[in-house]
């Protein structure tokens, strides 16, 4: 109770182990579904005054095209506005986003009063700026954009008022941020270690949570899905790494990878083809 102050239904997830069992931005393709969620998130937030939002893709593909009936049904259920990621579930987050399909949900809901954020290609303050212009859409919603770069919003919100964009940041300032990352989750009682080393992918960084949990990327616990390839960058660094942070873990200690099951150090140690070559 009072933990939210905003339910958004995010239906624009374009993975296909996501899509091909109808859910994320397929969701929208089923139309009785779809409406019968909008529907019943928004009755059981009414009594708390909790404002409720969709989030949706143009659709499944050229030949499945949902975003005007969806967008329409959602306004017509009270949602407070709809966000539309102008690209396709099929397109991923290749290509170009399509900002006219924003532009025509704009004028599409209207009649209904519901205002129509803007999704995709939103990398700086003047891209936000341009959308707005171009589609005519109320505001925009940032998502790979602001990964790692939590200092946009302060150059979109100096765009959006008329101000001189600020600088970006300097390294010195970069690593303020994240050392306040780290006491804001201290703060949450969650001892977080990164597990890492320089030039290797984002995707092999693991993190060691209260020393009971490892959680990992698709890379390096490669014997719990199944894959072998080693993570680009320094694997001098990488091999280092390994070997003084991850082999003297606890046999228990339990294993999230990016994929596939929960594992234990004992399993990888057993079963990762790159582990136990390290240990010869």
């Amino acid at each position: 109770e009072n933990l939210a102050d905003h339910i958004d239904l995010n239906f624009g997830c374009p993975v296909p182990k996501v899509t091909r069992k109808g859910g994320g931005a397929a969701l929208p393709f089923k139309r009785k579904l779809f409406s019968a969620i909008v529907e019943s998130v928004v009755k059981s937030a009414k009594p708390f005054g909790i404002p409720v939002t969709v989030k949706m893709r143009i659709g499944i593909d050229s030949d499945h095209i949902t975003y005007l009936e969806a967008g329409e049904s959602a306004a017509k259920l009270g949602v407070s506005w709809v966000a539309l990621h102008a690209r396709t579930a099929a397109q991923m987050y290749s290509g170009k986003a399509q900002w006219d399909a924003i532009g025509r949900l704009v004028e599409h809901l209207a009649p209904y009063g519901t205002p129509v954020l803007g999704n995709g290609d939103i990398w700086s303050g003047a891209d936000a700026l341009n959308m707005v212009e171009q589609s005519g859409c109320h505001g925009v919603v940032v998502g790979r954009g602001c990964l790692g770069r939590p200092w946009l919003f302060a150059e979109l919100v100096a765009a959006f008022e008329g101000r001189e964009i600020p600088q970006q940041p300097t390294l010195r300032e970069v690593a303020q941020i994240m050392v306040r990352h780290g006491e804001l989750l201290e703060i949450l009682d969650m001892k977080i270690t990164a597990i890492h080393s320089p030039g290797h992918t984002k995707g092999s960084t693991m993190f060691s949570i209260n020393d009971e949990l490892l959680v990992s990327g698709d890379v390096l616990f490669a014997g719990s899905i199944g894959r072998t390839d080693l993570p680009s960058g320094s694997a001098e660094a990488m091999v280092k790494t390994l070997k003084t942070r991850v082999l003297p873990l606890s046999d228990d200690l339990r294993v999230l990878p990016g994929h596939g099951p929960e594992t234990t150090i004992k399993f990888e140690r057993k079963n990762n083809p790159y582990l136990k070559e390290l240990r010869t």
